[in-house]
């Protein structure tokens, strides 16, 4: 990424994106979460894409460089975090499951950022407990590095509907099946399977952030019916793709 701005601080706050709009690379010396009232958030950085709906929220650790991209409406929400103050110990970036409560304190936290009461340093110790409770949820795009990879990928994303098995991917890209199935592993730590079903939610989140049709984003995204998608989709996320802009 070029440009980047630095803020040493990160901020407490709450902002409205319209869809499609950006907040350019940049980085903090602090920690911070990302969280998406409504809409879809996307988070990324040199190693990949993270993504988030109402009931996940983005771990941002304190040095890396990312940018913020709006899918639908989306109401953000950001919670700065001192740099020795790392209640996950994480240092990468991650996607966290957000309970009902935590959504509340979240929300309640940064309404007014510029207080500074006891009853508000209150809160944050209650945030900070539940974040720790947050189970890690494996919602994330990595950016390949090795060529062939990258072309597998490129054609996947390109067409997300299209069930090209690793083999005929392989075949289109002048790669071996094998050695595809072993850059998946070795880079993404995951199979090809488990990372095409990550890039067609990302694809079905963003389509239903635009007021896309259920069945309409089950069919672009390669679910064999819409039932299946909403099994998957409820699976991921925790309530059905029908919801999705109902919610917040």
């Amino acid at each position: 990424m070029s440009n980047i701005r630095h803020t040493p601080q990160a901020p407490t706050r709450a902002r409205i994106l319209a869809a499609g709009e950006r907040i350019d690379a940049h980085r903090h010396d602090e920690h911070q979460i990302v969280y998406a009232g409504s809409g879809v958030l996307a988070v990324t950085t040199d190693a990949g894409t993270w993504f988030a709906p109402g009931t996940r929220a983005i771990w941002v650790p304190a040095g890396t460089v990312h940018a913020h991209r709006a899918r639908g409406h989306l109401d953000l929400h950001l919670v700065g975090l001192p740099a020795d103050d790392n209640p996950l110990a994480l240092d990468a970036p991650t996607v966290l499951a957000v309970s009902p409560l935590l959504r509340e304190l979240i929300l309640a936290y940064t309404h007014d950022p510029d207080d500074d009461t006891p009853e508000r340093r209150r809160l944050l110790a209650v945030l900070r407990d539940q974040l720790r409770a947050s189970p890690q949820q494996p919602m994330r795009l990595p950016t390949p590095t090795d060529p062939r990879l990258t072309a597998v990928c490129a054609l996947v994303h390109a067409n997300p509907a299209e069930p090209l098995t690793l083999a005929a991917l392989g075949a289109a890209t002048g790669a071996g099946e094998r050695t595809l199935s072993r850059l998946f592993r070795s880079e993404f730590g995951m199979t090809f399977p488990q990372w095409r079903t990550q890039s067609r939610l990302y694809h079905a989140l963003r389509m239903l952030a635009d007021d896309t049709p259920v069945t309409t984003v089950a069919h672009h995204c390669g679910w064999s019916s819409t039932s299946a998608f909403i099994d998957v989709f409820h699976r991921s996320f925790g309530y059905t793709p029908g919801t999705h802009n109902r919610r917040g």
